[in-house]
């Protein structure tokens, strides 16, 4: 099998926000290149890239697809992300494997938050980018508005390179900038545009915004400048050729236009991935943490990054990979550079949404599919060199949004861990953990949908229903001064009875402290091999604290004295007894309930600052500083917890959706004496079990 020419490769990556229709892009994009043989709906569910039940039910894309076809002599690997924050792992790691990304707008709603912030992690890529308004068949659809909001965002370099041919439900076609014709589309069907000269009414319009783009064309070379300057002629290679090197480099960002649901601009979208847009050839490899840098050649051993993982119940795994370097050839062994391990690279597979066809070498700059991999993972780098080869992920956002997940009967219990498990595989952005202290399984993601599609597919996949509650927060207790006591357990059966005498001190070690045991014995009054019997159990005593029955830290703990008896002494009347003399000392050292405090970092835009410094001092929340970023602005502050439970969905409501938030544990500090009672009553109240409501 002959090799893909990298430089007849495009790697392209649809991206946008959730509604833009980027779906609807790739569909029209697949049939009018002949891929498919009809025009597949959203809103029918009959689309290539969403494939999944849950996608089809909410007609929304949730997880990135892999489309590969063919156009004028060119392969295009296609990746129609998600637009929905909440799955915006699969957009950052598409972006991570391809030359340019198409920046899809809604010509109604203009530039909206999710689009910015993946123009901001392309550019930090530096990644091609064009974009395609799209939707301009919609009532209140305005390119003029659009693009002066895509110029303020995004800067001046970005410039029509076409310019519709009339507006709202009158349109039908598009100006070509350079070539300076009209293609108009009499019908969605394949190849249905004409080419015509441009209407009169239309030729001041086109001629202006032609400037414009000769402006930045010319603006790519001194030489060019010059003769653009002196009104010398330029070609029309010239000027493509100018485009091609200005787009590849990051210096022009061309706007097209169409209408995705009628199949218009799409064959002129087609044209610009393989005239303007750049190869693998001509994009560097990422650079690697260590080791030799990536060539791009075919002759070096092959290296190719999982960006990808698609979780089945009865398949298995199916890993999407990019080949950076050498040949990726099926049923060969490569080292997995995180497990230091090798893996069994089986049948690789080119993809057209869920449908593949076998093929058995891919080289470099392509993309391919293999099922099956045993311990690769989304990040995972597998490579044919002796040293490891480590590819950096763009920084994914954190998950946030936590939730105890409860299944529906015991019989479930063990299925869900692992059925999450698996699922955690396609998304690195979900954490699935046991609280050590609450003992509830977590599940945390970015955001309530993001939780909920995950819960969905626990059902649809596995067969595993489960309810969702908000996490126990994880209340602490300490004590707030030294307290001594004396606990003796006796115990006498007729037998061997049981003796245990000890003295006990203990003393703060503040907030954040753990715990101290200290061995404070003269004289053997306590035999050694006992001491540890009364430390195991302070430790049990503290598990329940006396103010809540929540975990003890920051305690210090003095074994001081105390006695035994050389026959009914026994490690677990020790036990007893530093477990008694614990609890006595506890409930006289001014024990307090404590609350975790969390480090909080918000970004919002600059006009919803004070509205979110406002809802912070409702939670009692402490603003640390803020720092402008580029018309945002990012606000620390420490937030107890228990104030942020359901934080992602008011901020949202305060900013529009524009609003991010990241956060850790920063300590533990005490709770108010107001809300202490609160706490104690809801421990006191017994909890019905949501299955059982």
């Amino acid at each position: 099998m002959v090799l893909e020419d990298p430089r007849r490769i495009r790697n392209v990556a649809l991206v946008g926000h959730r509604g833009s229709g980027k779906t609807s892009l790739a569909e029209a994009l697949l049939y009018e290149a002949g891929a498919t043989d009809r025009l597949g709906s959203v809103d029918e569910g009959t689309t290539v890239c969403d494939s999944q039940p849950d996608e089809r039910a909410r007609r929304m894309s949730i997880s990135a697809a892999l489309a590969q076809f063919r156009w004028r002599g060119h392969k295009i690997n296609l990746i129609d992300t998600p637009g929905e924050p909440s799955f915006v792992a699969d957009a950052l790691a598409a972006l991570r494997v391809c030359e340019t990304a198409v920046f899809v707008v809604n010509a109604v709603m203009g530039v909206e938050v999710t689009t910015e912030r993946l123009w901001h992690h392309a550019e930090e890529l530096g990644l091609a980018r064009l974009v395609f308004v799209n939707m301009l068949d919609r009532e209140r659809a305005d390119f003029e508005r659009v693009l002066d909001e895509l110029k303020e965002r995004f800067g001046a370099h970005v410039v029509a390179a076409e310019i519709p041919i009339g507006s709202e439900h009158d349109f039908r076609g598009v100006i070509d900038l350079i070539d300076m014709r009209a293609f108009v589309t009499t019908s969605p069907e394949r190849g249905a545009t004409r080419e015509e000269a441009i209407p009169d009414q239309l030729r001041d319009r086109a001629e202006n915004y032609r400037e414009r783009l000769m402006d930045e064309v010319a603006e790519i070379s001194d030489e060019l400048m010059e003769r653009y300057l002196e009104g010398e002629e330029i070609s029309h290679d010239e000027i493509v050729a100018a485009l091609e090197q200005g787009v590849s480099a990051g210096r022009i960002f061309p706007v097209a236009l169409g209408a995705a649901t009628r199949n218009i601009g799409t064959a002129r979208l087609l044209d610009a991935l393989v005239e303007d847009l750049p190869s693998p050839a001509e994009k560097a490899p990422p650079e690697q943490v260590a080791g030799a840098p990536l060539t791009g050649r075919d002759d070096a051993p092959a290296t190719a990054f999982a960006f990808k993982t698609l979780a089945d119940p009865y398949a298995g795994t199916l890993n999407l990979l990019r080949v950076f370097d050498g040949t990726l050839e099926s049923e060969s062994q490569l080292l997995n550079s995180r497990t230091g391990r090798r893996e069994r690279v089986g049948q690789l597979l080119e993809l057209l949404g869920k449908n593949a066809q076998p093929t058995d070498r891919v080289g470099p700059g392509d993309i391919a599919a293999v099922a099956k991999l045993k311990e690769t993972h989304v990040g995972d780098v597998l490579t044919a060199r002796s040293e490891p080869v480590t590819i950096a992920m763009p920084p994914l956002p954190r998950p946030v949004m936590a939730f105890a997940v409860e299944p529906h009967s015991r019989a479930d219990e063990d299925k869900v861990t692992g059925a999450l498990a698996r699922l955690c595989e396609e998304d690195p952005t979900l954490d699935v953990h046991r609280d050590e202290q609450t003992g509830e399984l977590i599940v945390a993601g970015l955001t309530p949908m993001h939780v909920e599609v995950l819960v969905g597919r626990l059902k649809e996949r596995f067969g595993v229903e489960v309810d969702l509650k908000p996490p126990r927060v994880p209340y602490r207790e300490t004590i707030t001064r030294s307290a001594r006591a004396h606990a003796r357990h006796k115990k006498q059966t007729g037998g061997r009875g049981q003796f245990a005498d000890c003295h006990i001190v203990i003393e703060p070690l503040g907030a954040d402290g753990g715990f101290e045991f200290v061995d404070e014995i003269r004289g053997g009054v306590i035999p050694s091999q006992f001491i540890p019997a009364v430390e195991k159990g302070v430790r049990e005593a503290m598990r329940a604290g006396v103010v809540a029955g929540f975990p003890v830290q920051g305690v210090r703990v003095r074994v001081v004295d105390g006695k035994h008896h050389p026959v009914d002494s026994s490690e677990i009347a020790f036990k007893i007894a530093g477990s008694m003399a614990f609890k006595q000392a506890m409930a006289e050292a001014g024990p307090v309930l404590l609350e975790p405090i969390m480090a909080v970092s918000i970004t919002v835009p600059e006009e919803c600052v004070g509205d979110v410094i406002g809802d912070l001092n409702a939670r009692r929340g402490r603003p640390l500083g803020m720092e402008p970023r580029a018309g945002t602005t990012e606000i620390r502050a420490e937030v107890p917890m228990a104030e942020m439970l359901n934080y992602g969905a008011d901020l949202r409501s305060l900013t529009g959706g524009r609003g991010d938030y990241a956060m850790d544990l920063a300590r533990y500090e005490q709770v108010p004496a107001q809300i202490v009672r609160r706490i104690t009553e809801a421990q006191e109240t017994p909890t019905v079990p949501a299955h059982a409501r």
